[in-house]
Parts: structure tokens; sequence; C-alpha cells
């Protein structure tokens, strides 16, 4: 049984049986991030804020209200008035013409007070499908997330758009719990945000009972299973909500689900009669590209002084230590990079986080501790230094990159000693053979994606169940590899591989099997005798790096397999023999000579992609935007995206709006933000 943590503790820093691998790997987000776990029971736990100026009594909502009016704002209408139109709030609110995709359909049935199960992409506007309903029908919104550190953003966020938001979580005391309780009985919030650990708590669900629900919206509901990359156990007892409140709408979104994860969500939440929604997967602004490891910092450093200057990205690396490593030498070669994974302090995480956040340009270098949740809208990179373990997992992180939907790159860099750590931890990990079996095919289809000779887009859609065409927008695409028949090469290996263990009773890594191929005499070769083997130097055909190619895709074709000894050494497998024998052909990559760039910007370190064919004139307005919405931020404690984002700044500048009702017709500029901003950005456009 897990023993879940102390609330001040990062959890899975000795990963449950039941999680692929273990130390010290972070398979799951630290405390703060992922988990509540302490509940009034049991010890103080601290509560939410109230982030909008909206007032407490009925007197003070009317006020509110009449004043919003005579403003041009639009505050969300008491529960016994009329109620505002989905397409009002929109536009009113978030500052919206029309809505996108799906959005219209999801939204219209949990008005209705249907259900809804949503798999839409990052950045596809999610959030929308759940704060448009809660705005328009009578209650408040309660929205189930694991991301507890991210509340705060998020309230601060829709504080923005004059939305009345608040959450409840650990990281508040008392007196802040007690004032959002009773906001959220007075009818005062539009909004509450709840980690899934306080549903577990009596006096949570005795709250909930006394207030006036609009509907739920269950956030990360792919975090229900239990096979996925992000299974989190308090997400199996949602199906609470529906036996509870079974008159309240449902909404259950997700980023990352395959047809298995969608139907283990449904069946988990009991949501077989709900709608279900599923939009394209397919984020077309992000370029693909996975290179052959050489030497990974040297080439992330290369990848962010050519493509990426002074542009804020992510970063993922396997272990901790390879973290701190990488955020160190970033660093030292003048690229601004802060670490994180769930053996730093909370409050070293929590400082990195905000920064990240709220700074320009910064590189946060980072386990799968982070990301969840994170709105950053201009993260312009994702790079893997590491082999993800899933798909799923590739793309849930690589997801974070471009969410306003302007060019973005997702690098990996890929590797013979990604596919033999991978393979042995898999083998040696806890669980039964099913379980196993579950990891390895996990892992098999993340090798089948580096390895194909075909659109990386296509492939990775096709996992999710959707069909494509190639997409002119990945490494495979610009530069299409060539293929070659590894049969005979493949052989060679297997037959060194077999002669040595069935003559010598020996097994070696890669390392030393490519130097008898090779025909090397190291002083290993000569001290073991080596250099007698019928095999040694049969292999001098191909270079040292072309038969390191060769047994990364052998071990992930399953051809050649990882023994549990814990040193990577190589054995044959079941299917080795086909080979040896001609009847099976091997067929392998050849990787171009130059790996795919991103198309040059020419812009300067620090510019933002979203002014990159804007004029002189253009760009000096944008920039003198940027700077405004940088103090504004500052001044508020928030985001710079929160005050507006780059997208909306572009149109600023392409536009010119003269007036407060011209600047309420760009989109991302609703009533609030004209109401709060307007004639400082009038002014910061004529300066």
């Amino acid at each position: 049984m897990q023993k879940w943590p102390a609330d001040d503790e990062p959890p899975y820093d000795e990963p449950p049986t039941d999680l692929p691998y273990g130390p010290p790997y972070d398979d799951a987000p630290p405390a703060d991030l992922a988990y509540d776990a302490a509940a009034p029971e049991l010890g103080p736990t601290r509560t939410a804020t109230v982030s909008t100026a909206a007032v407490r009594t009925a007197a003070g909502r009317t006020a509110a209200v009449r004043t919003a009016a005579r403003r041009g704002r639009t505050l969300p209408l008491p529960d016994d008035g009329p109620r505002p139109t989905p397409l009002d709030v929109l536009h009113r609110v978030f500052g919206y013409e029309s809505f996108r995709g799906a959005q219209a359909e999801v939204i219209d049935t949990l008005v209705a007070g249907g259900d809804a199960l949503v798999l839409m992409p990052t950045g596809g506007g999610k959030s929308l499908c759940y704060q448009i309903p809660a705005l328009v029908r009578p209650g408040t919104g309660v929205v189930v997330s694991p991301l507890i550190a991210l509340m705060q953003d998020q309230v601060d966020a829709l504080s923005a758009l004059g939305v009345r938001a608040g959450f409840l979580n650990s990281t508040q005391d008392p007196v802040e719990r007690d004032r959002v309780e009773r906001a959220f009985l007075g009818g005062e919030l539009d909004l509450l945000y709840l980690a899934p650990e306080r549903l577990r708590v009596p006096s949570t669900m005795d709250l909930l009972d006394q207030g006036r629900i609009a509907l739920f919206a269950i956030d990360e509901a792919h975090c229900v299973s239990q096979w996925g990359h992000d299974f989190r156990p308090d997400y199996l007892q949602l199906s609470v909500l529906h036996d509870r409140w079974p008159d309240v709408p449902r909404i259950a979104l997700t980023a990352t689900a395959t047809a298995a994860t969608h139907a283990e969500i449904t069946t988990r939440l009991h949501l077989e009669d709900a709608r279900h929604v599923v939009a394209s997967f397919d984020r077309p602004n992000i370029r693909y590209r996975i290179a052959p490891k050489e030497s990974p910092r040297a080439q992330l450093l290369d990848l962010i002084r050519t493509e990426h200057p002074g542009d804020a990205g992510i970063v993922y690396c396997l272990s901790r230590a390879s973290v701190e490593q990488t955020a160190i030498y970033l660093t030292e070669h003048g690229v601004p990079a802060l670490p994180y994974h769930a053996g730093l302090d909370r409050r070293v995480r929590s400082t990195n986080q905000s920064r990240f956040l709220r700074e320009d340009g910064l590189v946060m270098v980072a386990t799968i501790a982070f990301g969840m949740g994170i709105d950053k809208p201009d993260v312009r990179f994702v790079a893997h230094l590491d082999l993800p373990k899933s798909v799923e997992g590739y793309y849930q992180e690589t997801g974070r990159a471009g969410r306003d939907g302007l060019p973005s790159t997702a690098w990996l860099a890929y590797g013979l000693a990604d596919v033999v750590q991978l393979r042995r931890l898999i083998d040696t990990s806890e669980g039964d053979a099913v379980h196993r079996r579950r990891l390895s095919a996990h892992l098999d289809a993340m090798l089948a994606l580096c390895e194909t000779v075909e659109c990386r887009r296509v492939q990775m859609l096709a996992y999710f169940g959707q069909e494509s065409a190639p997409c002119g927008n990945c490494d495979t695409c610009l530069e299409p590899p060539q293929t070659w028949d590894g049969t005979v090469a493949a052989q060679k290996l297997l037959s060194t591989i077999v002669r040595l263990e069935r003559e010598r009773g020996q097994r070696y890594g890669a390392g030393h099997l490519i130097d008898i191929l090779l025909g090397k005499t190291t002083p290993r070769v000569a001290q073991l005798g080596h250099g007698t083997l019928s095999v040694f130097g049969v292999g001098a055909d191909l270079s040292d790096g072309e038969w390191r190619g060769v047994v990364r895709q052998l071990l992930a074709q399953g051809l050649i397999g990882v023994d549990t000894d814990g040193f990577g050494t190589l054995r044959a497998t079941d299917t080795s023999d086909a080979v040896l024998s001609g009847a099976r052909q091997v067929p392998l990559r050849r990787a171009p000579a130059r790996p795919a760039r991103a198309a040059a910007t020419g812009r300067r370190a620090g510019a933002s992609a979203a002014a990159a064919d804007l004029d002189d004139t253009q760009t000096e307005t944008f920039e003198r935007l940027r700077g405004w919405r940088a103090a504004a931020a500052k001044e508020q404690g928030v985001p710079a995206y929160v005050v507006f984002h780059d997208a909306t700044l572009r149109e600023l500048a392409l536009r010119l709006p003269t007036t407060l009702a011209e600047l309420a017709t760009v989109s991302g500029i609703g009533a609030a933000k004209v109401d709060r901003y307007g004639a400082r950005v009038l002014e910061a456009l004529t300066a």
C-alpha cells in the first residue's frame, strides 16, 4: 500500500511499485504540483483567495453589476437573474468573436445539463469548455485539478478577466480557507478549484453539499488511467461526483488519450452516456525533430543559440542529476536556465516555477515532474535529452511548446544508451509480466517513432487513432532518410553475441562488441583473447557510428535484448534465429548527413516570434507594448501573458486602435481588460 507523504514532501521520490522504474527518476510530479496531501482533519490546511473584486453581500453585488454596466463591463449575473448566452460571455469576458472547433458543441451540452468527455490538444481551448458554462449556469463551477501549485496563477488569470474565482488547497491558512468557503456558500464564486485529494475529506463534501454547483470539471482526466504516464490514484474515486450529485453536469478533459485511455476514462468516471468529443491531436505549428545523440548538451546549446536565442524553453532529462548538470552547463554558456525536480526543496521549486512563468527568455531544465498545466503561451521549444518512455508522455511534453500557435520546435536527442537503459529498467521493474509487457509496448511505440522513415507526425497521430497526410514540418519530411538492407550487418552482430555466449559463456555491451566487429586490438580485446574469434574484424565495412546505429535499431526492433545484470550487456532474443538463418530481412534507417533545422528567422535574441514578419515600425510598436506589459505584470505580480498574450500585442501593433471601442474588437481583449488596461494601452500605442 502506497503511503502518501506529508504535504511538504514530494511523493514518488520512492516511486510506488505500480509505476515504472525507480529513483532517482521522477515518474510523477512533486506534492506541490500534483498532490494536495494535507487535509483539514490532518493538520492546519491553508486555503484560497478570492481573486476578483466581487462583493460579498446581495446589495453590494447588485451595485457592482450596475457599476460594471456603466463602464461597459459584464460581470456574471446573479443566480436569480437572466443568464447571458455562451457567445455573449465569450465576447465580453474573454474577448473572442467566435468559438473554435467543437467548443460550441461541448459548451451547449454543459449549459443544457449534459455530461461531456473532451479530448482536445494543448492550446485547443479546453478551459473555455467549462469556464463559459460555469458563467452561464446558476451556481459555481467546481474544477478538479491535480495542479495545486498553479491554482493561484489560474485564479489570477481569471481575475484579470473579471471572473470571480477561488481555490481550496493546502497552500493556504485557515483564515483564507474560511473566506473562500463563505464566498462559495454565498454564491459569490463563479469557479472553485480543488485538488482531487480534497474530495476524500468529509468536510469538503459537506461544503459542496451546502452550496449551489453549476458543474464539475475534471481536468487532466487521463490521470485516471492506471497504466497511463500520469496516473493519480485519487482520480479513481471521482465517480463519487456522479453518485452524490447525479443532476450536476460533468465534463472530463484531457489533451492526451489513446483509444484505450479514452475507454478507461469513460468507464472509471461513468461517462458512457456523455457527449464524447475528440478533436484533432495535430499541432501543426510544432516542428518535430529527432537527432542522433552525440554530445547532447552541446547539441542543445547549438539549438538554442542558432534557432532560439532569448526564447523560453523546457528541457527534459530523465534523472535529477542530469537536470542539475544541464542547468549549470547552460548557465555557464550564457543561457539563463533553472532546474526543477522532485528532490529540490519545495521553496526552490516554487521560486523557479514562478520565475519561469513571469520572466522572459528563461529555460527550465526539468524531469517530468514539471510541466502539466503550465499555461505559458510563448514556450518556443521543448527539448528532450533522454528518450521519453511513451508516445503519450512525449506528445504531452512537446505540446507545451507553442500554445500561442506560433512556430515552435520539439527536439529530441536519441541514442543507443537510451534504448539499453530503458529496456533494462523495464526488465528489472517491479510488477508482473503483464505490467512489463505494457511498459514494453509503450517503449516500442516510442522507438518506432524515433526510427521511422515516414512522416513523424503521421506516425504519432496514428498512435492516437487519427489519420493524416505527410506534414512537411518534421525532419523526415524535410530531409527524408534512406533505408538500407541491414540483414548481413545484423547477422554479423548476432553471430558475435551468440559465439561469445556459446563458446565462452560471456556477454558484453555494445562498445566491446563493436570493437570486435571492427577488428580493434584494444587492451581489453587483447586481455580477453577476443582477437582470435572468427568474427574479429568482419564488420570493418561500417564505421563505429554506423555500428552503433545498427545496434540501436536491432534493440528497437527486439532482435537483440538487454540482459538484466545491470551492466547493459546484450543478448540474443527469440526472434534472432530468423535473422541468422536468413528467413527474416532487416531493413534499417540511415540518418541524413545534415539534420533538418528550423528555417532561419533572422530575429535578434529576445525578440518574439510574434513579431517575426512585422516591419520596422510595427516591430517598434510591438516591443513598446511588450515593455508596458512587463511593467504592468510586475506591478500586479502576475505572468505577462495574464495581461495580454503576444498574439494580442501583435494585433495591436498591426491595427493601432485609437479608441476604447476599437480596442474592444481586438482578439483577446474582453470588457474587463478594456476597463483595466484600455487607457494605458492607447497611451502606449501613441507614445
